[in-house]
């Protein structure tokens, strides 16, 4: 079966459907997509490296989770679908901290990355199970991701993908820990996440 993303236009209004195989490229159509970021009971944040066969920034460090939601899918559903099919994991809960975000970022060969993309904040108990394909390796890290005072290695912060990168400046301004982030109303949700 050929998956598909959701295209929206610039309100966040579905207006049509492309494979998530030829999607991305140097013009890639505004899209629905999530990011996840999964918590453990320490406290602690999960990063993956993308898997060195991803289109898009293969190799490179990020977030617990990205993906998009399948047409008609219920966006939170999207969000447990993958970090099942990803990672092996069983979220406890999923909560919605960032409705709107929205980023383009070019990598060097011109592919390009256009995402209106809600960031979600999740809590698992136990250490992933990772899908090679999706994903080359995980480390739990101190929050704030990137910030010079984390438990992140300088190298590993200079590695970082760009979303994440931006994901993790505008959640800092949310509250100091992902315990302080307030859990947005879904009515903010683009409309083709409601």
């Amino acid at each position: 079966m050929t998956e598909k993303v959701v295209l929206v236009d610039e309100a966040g209004r579905a207006i049509g459907t492309q494979d998530k195989a030829t999607v991305h490229h140097a013009e890639t159509p505004l899209h629905l997509a999530f990011s996840s970021y999964v918590f453990d009971d320490r406290g602690r944040v999960l990063l993956t490296r993308r898997a060195h066969s991803k289109k898009t920034w293969p190799g490179v460090w990020t977030n617990s989770c990205c993906g998009h939601p399948l047409p008609g899918e219920p966006i939170e559903a999207a969000v447990r679908r993958r970090l099942a099919d990803e990672l092996g994991l069983v979220p406890a809960t999923v909560e919605l901290v960032l409705p709107r975000f929205r980023y383009r970022a070019e990598m060097p060969d011109g592919v390009v990355e256009n995402e209106l993309c809600p960031v979600f904040r999740v809590t698992c108990s136990g250490d992933p199970t990772p899908d090679p394909a999706e994903v080359a390796a995980y480390k739990w890290v101190d929050w704030p991701v990137g910030d010079v005072h984390s438990g992140l290695e300088a190298a590993l912060r200079a590695a970082l993908s760009p979303w994440c990168v931006l994901q993790a400046q505008e959640l800092s301004r949310l509250g100091a820990g992902p315990a302080e982030w307030p859990v947005a109303d879904p009515a903010l949700l683009p409309p083709a996440a409601q």
